[in-house]
């Protein structure tokens, strides 16, 4: 009882939150913060995005990552991580990295370099997506920062290089120089750590806190947000098109862009738990298996309800399979940004 009246107060405030977010979707109140973003520059309507809270920079990206190589973790005592929590697991040119929740849920964005390519890992806690981007686009090396906004609840990044926004669920500049333009995603698993470390190669190396002292590394700050009602900071008409498919807002979806033109196609999460493997008719394989933890369910990462492993693979030519990119992301994202898309669930 007390838990739920918890989470319909929580819902309220969040809706409350959508009047006072709307407004301060103001370009010309925005130039005094960002002098050089080209306002005239659009791709969306700005009363489409609303503040989250913090400033630009006040979820502080990480720029100077610190790695330790997985023979190092036993005599290093500043994080901890349980077998089940949550990573971004990497592999580029045969080196391996992997990127917990638990760090990336106070910094939100890593820009870093694995495999000789320049990355930038990324998670969206309030869409539950975790997207790892090729930062090089059009001869330059980008780096992302926090923009503070959220459009459709998403993180809306900036590069330094220019201060063009992007919207990370798309990879996509949506404000600004770079208008338009596309990143390149590149192939990773959301991943628990145990699984990370049965496939990890002697390059294999983990993202740890350069201070502790920072941030409550392991805690979860949006405690049972996967269980609410409502998202935070969006009430569109995604929530009714969901309504009429019976698909919780929060509920899990796996999506995958499968013609790699940007449209994106969805499996309901409990659809995969049920059959365990999906298989498509252009060769891409779906395979789920329990032992990962929700990183924003318990207020302990390592507490929360298991939502199992997910791993979307495609058939090569030579009948090999292929990691391929995808996300495991809220259904109201997905439906927010791909209205048309449709969730298979059954």
């Amino acid at each position: 009882m007390i838990s739920t009246m918890l989470k319909t107060a929580a819902a309220a405030a969040f809706s409350s939150a959508i009047l006072a977010g709307a407004a301060g979707a103001n370009p010309s109140v925005w130039k005094y913060e960002w002098p050089t973003t080209d306002f005239e520059k659009t791709s969306v309507e700005f009363d489409e995005i609303l503040s989250g809270g913090p400033p630009k920079d006040g979820i502080p990206a990480i720029d100077s990552p610190r790695h330790i190589a997985l023979e190092e973790l036993e005599t290093f005592r500043d994080f901890d991580i349980e077998p089940t929590e949550p990573v971004v697991g990497i592999v580029i040119n045969g080196e391996m990295r992997a990127y917990p929740l638990s760090i990336l849920m106070w910094h939100e964005i890593v820009n870093d370099e694995l495999g000789g390519v320049p990355i930038s890992v990324t998670f969206c806690p309030l869409c539950n997506a975790a997207v790892v981007f090729d930062r090089r686009l059009d001869g330059k090396v980008l780096d992302f920062g926090t923009t503070g906004k959220l459009r459709n609840s998403d993180l809306v990044m900036y590069d330094r290089q220019t201060e063009s926004w992007w919207q990370q669920f798309l990879g996509e500049a949506i404000i600004g120089e770079m208008l338009g333009k596309r990143l390149t995603v590149l192939p990773s698993r959301l991943e628990s750590w145990a699984n990370f470390q049965a496939r990890a190669n002697d390059t294999a190396s983990l993202l740890v806190p350069t201070n502790t002292r920072l941030r409550r590394y392991g805690a979860n700050p949006y405690n049972g947000y996967d269980s609410l009602s409502t998202p935070f900071l969006y009430s569109g008409e995604a929530l009714q098109s969901l309504k009429e498919v019976d698909v919780a807002p929060l509920a899990r979806v796996i999506t995958i862009d499968r013609r790699g033109d940007g449209q994106k196609e969805a499996w309901a999460l409990d659809l995969l738990r049920e059959r365990k493997r999906v298989e498509t008719d252009d060769g891409f394989v779906i395979t789920w298996e329990p032992g990962q933890n929700s990183a924003l369910d318990s207020s302990a990462i390592s507490r929360g309800v298991d939502v199992g492993n997910v791993v979307v693979q495609q058939r090569t030519a030579q009948g090999e399979l292929a990691d391929q990119p995808y996300g495991i992301d809220f259904a109201f994202a997905y439906k927010a940004f791909f209205p048309d898309g449709e969730i298979i669930v059954q």
